[in-house]
């Protein structure tokens, strides 16, 4: 159905994730290739330039964390692993997911979401970011 699916998700809160992987398969077919991608949050600014060379280091523990668990979650796909992409990047969700799909010529965004609440309506979430600002199909998965 689609060659290059990506799947924005968040390793340190998986469950959000379980049921978007089924659709993910679902849409990829026989040939179809799932980018799994999890987004860190962007680098401090300048006042933090003091502790540099800490916040360095606590982004590369984030960074190889985030690797292990994207690693781990490609056992919960019942396609060939070789299938499956895994992207650990910088920035914010919205931004780096329309990169992302512009770099790589993607044709659909299937992203995970839980149910809306007052906050999520008020503050609003990674999932109704993505949507406002995509410029490829997204299914969102609840």
């Amino acid at each position: 159905m689609y060659n290059t699916i990506i799947m924005p998700v968040d390793v340190f809160e998986m469950a959000l994730s379980d049921k978007a992987v089924r659709h993910a398969e679902f849409l990829a077919q026989k040939e179809g290739i799932i980018h799994l991608l999890h987004v860190l949050p962007g680098s401090a600014s300048l006042t933090m330039s003091r502790f540099a060379a800490d916040l360095r280091r606590f982004e590369e523990h984030l960074h190889q964390e985030a690797e292990t668990r994207l690693k781990t979650m490609v056992e919960h796909f019942s396609i060939d692993p070789s299938r499956i992409k895994m992207h650990v990047l910088m920035g914010n969700v919205r931004d780096v997911v329309n990169e992302l799909a512009e770099e790589l010529h993607a044709d659909v965004v299937v992203i995970g979401s839980r149910n809306p609440s007052i906050a999520t309506h008020l503050l609003g979430s990674n999932a109704s970011s993505v949507i406002r600002h995509a410029h490829i199909p997204v299914l969102v998965v609840r």
